[in-house]
């Protein structure tokens, strides 16, 4: 697939997608929501990719929905389906991710606002620049959250802090977003995506990404787990697992080497038998 509205970077099994649009402030469009669709997918599959970095083009990350293309005549007939048919691009997004076997960053780079903040929100590691602002607009709009949001977001700022950005629809800085929890490092917009690569490239020379997949899955499916014993009884069952692995050896016998770890084992081919062990739920059950 040829994208139009980003741009695709691999390189030291990082895989760094730029949004594209740096004219209209990376504005989100079904375009861009197909291609990163396309993208996400692509590297799911692909045992080259250990970690996806997601930041904007120019000075922007993502100033939301393109308004004028959903309100010109030539906009998709999405909009107008059955309300028991129409699915949010934004929820594609954050879904796909959110069953992603490998860890994705967000770099934002500059505004981020309504799909350009809860795109990120199923994203392990959110870092932001100094200058960037943030905001659930959506009630400003007229509009109620969207892409799992109110899912996402109380799970990463508690509840009251959600209720707050999220009724107010206001703009916060990102070192307010830091100090609850939103945003984990502001950093100087030039050092953002260094700074992304270096946490990706540690995960990239240190770790199993075998574990990794498994870790990430039983953090977010465990996060809805009614009592925590049920999570005590999927990681008992993935620990048994993976100590009959050959990464789990190779761990341990780095280790006591004293060397970097040579982890072999492939998420496209290695995951045990029992994964996926939550029930797959589509849009429409």
């Amino acid at each position: 697939m040829e994208y139009e509205q980003i741009k695709c970077d691999l390189s030291d099994h990082i895989l760094t997608v730029t949004l594209n649009r740096p004219e209209r402030l990376n504005a989100f469009t079904p375009v861009m929501c197909e291609e990163l669709v396309d993208v996400l997918s692509k590297a799911d599959a692909d045992d080259n990719v250990r970690v996806v970095i997601v930041t904007g083009a120019g000075r922007a990350f993502c100033a939301g929905a393109d308004l004028r293309g959903m309100l010109s005549p030539s906009a998709p007939s999405s909009l107008s389906a059955g309300l028991e048919d129409y699915r949010d691009p934004a929820g594609r997004i954050t879904l796909l991710i959110y069953n992603l076997k490998k860890p994705v960053i967000a770099a934002i780079n500059g505004p981020a606002v309504g799909v350009g903040i809860t795109m990120t929100l199923a994203m392990d590691i959110r870092l932001a620049s100094h200058d960037a602002r943030i905001g659930f607009v959506f009630t400003r709009r007229g509009l109620v959250p969207e892409g799992a949001s109110t899912w996402f977001l109380p799970r990463i700022v508690g509840l009251g802090k959600a209720a707050e950005l999220l009724i107010t629809g206001r703009i916060i800085r990102a070192d307010e977003a830091m100090s609850c929890g939103l945003v984990h490092e502001v950093l100087p917009v030039e050092g953002l995506v260094l700074r992304a690569r270096e946490i990706a490239l540690d995960i990239c020379n240190n770790t199993s990404p075998v574990a990794v997949a498994l870790s990430r899955q039983l953090l977010w499916k465990m996060a809805s787990a009614d009592h925590p014993v049920e999570a005590n009884k999927i990681e008992s069952k993935a620990f048994a697992w993976m100590l009959q692995q050959p990464d789990s050896q190779e761990g341990a016998v780095s280790f006591l080497e004293k060397r970097s770890p040579n982890f072999t084992m492939r998420p496209s081919t290695d995951m045990p038998n029992f994964y996926p062990w939550w029930k797959e739920k589509g849009f429409t059950d």
